[in-house]
């Protein structure tokens, strides 16, 4: 009798699917896109279509991304959205008095290819060749640094011209030190793995507070633009923190004109631009801190060679890590990993 109902039900439900019965959106639309393509660039017009499977009547149909409305005309869209990144291009089908919603992932790139920058050398200072470089922050002519490694992680406040720590945080030997930036007279500093980052009072280095990470997580740098906070974390994101809750409130991804990049470390903001180095490369890369688009890319080639070589590094040391602005100067400093020279550079156009 069980065997006899369990038929019975199969037969009833395969008749239902084949009179139409599954009304998923998918099984009803598909957003059909150029030769099936993926990836597109921002701004870009696109040819647009909906798949209509089951040849119901259709009316009104709304294409959005990050829930923008794109506008349509002559059966073409424009890519026209702030953010660029992995996205998911929806569409809204009005058909037989009700609606579908349906989507597609797509990837949207930087419009053009990243401009190339080199530098120039103004001066060479002497850097604690024992600091593993992880934040540099200008404040007032004196210049903050944070270092990592489990057991040698700090908060510091330094004279740049000789060198000289003034003033030193040791973090507990649990946590290995990472970026960070300097907003309303408080320093917020991450750590690399421990999802906690810590917050200290500018005047005398004291710690006032600490926050937990949200969906990011790790902490790699920090920056700000005088209202958020940018943290990267080891991904193509880097996001956007409200530095009075610590929340994480938006994000932006890197990307190129050809790809999507996740290799974001230290961070440093300047006039609507993110420097950041790349992990591991003696390269900084100069991204839009609106789109995510990556503008330009300078080679620091050489630098490592200026600088005092150790047996002990790994393959993971003795790389550039650490940029910081001078406002008054108008020139940066870099460093790197247990590097003993801090350099002011000009950045210029290749």
């Amino acid at each position: 009798m069980n065997c006899l109902k369990y038929f019975s039900c199969s037969i009833l439900l395969t008749l239902f699917m084949a009179c139409g019965g599954d009304n998923s959106p998918t099984s009803l639309f598909e957003i059909e896109l150029p030769n099936n393509q993926k990836s597109f660039a921002q701004n870009e017009s696109i040819s647009i279509g909906v798949k209509n499977k089951k040849e119901k009547t259709l009316g009104e149909i709304t294409y959005s991304i990050d829930g923008k409305e794109l506008p349509m005309s002559d059966g073409t869209i424009s890519l026209d959205v702030p953010h660029l990144g992995n996205k998911i291009l929806k569409a809204k089908v009005n058909y037989d008095d009700t609606f579908a919603e349906i989507s597609k992932d797509i990837k949207i790139l930087a419009p053009k290819a990243p401009e190339i920058y080199t530098y120039e050398i103004i001066n060479e200072y002497p850097h604690d060749a024992r600091a593993y470089t992880q934040g540099l922050e200008f404040h007032n002519d004196t210049l903050y640094e944070s270092t990592g490694k489990k057991g040698r992680s700090s908060l510091r406040k330094i004279d740049f011209k000789t060198g000289k720590v003034l003033q030193k945080v040791d973090l507990d030997d649990i946590y290995f030190g990472e970026g960070l930036t300097i907003l309303n007279d408080k320093i917020y500093m991450l750590t690399w793995q421990s999802g906690i980052g810590f917050v200290y009072n500018l005047k005398d280095l004291k710690k006032t507070d600490s926050f937990q990470y949200g969906q990011s997580k790790e902490g790699w740098g920090l920056a700000n633009d005088g209202q958020r906070l940018f943290k990267s974390d080891g991904t193509e994101k880097i996001w956007f923190l409200n530095p009075d809750t610590l929340v994480e409130e938006d994000y932006i991804e890197t990307v190129t004109n050809t790809s999507i990049n996740d290799n974001a470390n230290e961070l440093e903001y300047i006039d609507g631009k993110i420097y950041a180095n790349v992990y591991q490369k003696s390269g900084v890369m100069i991204i839009d801190a609106e789109s995510g688009a990556i503008e330009g890319v300078v080679n620091f080639g050489g630098l490592s060679s200026k600088v005092t070589h150790h047996d002990s590094w790994s393959d993971t040391d003795n790389v550039l890590n650490g940029i910081a602005y001078h406002p008054e100067r108008k020139t940066f400093f870099v460093t790197g990993k247990e590097w003993d020279k801090l350099f002011e550079v000009k950045i210029q156009k290749k």
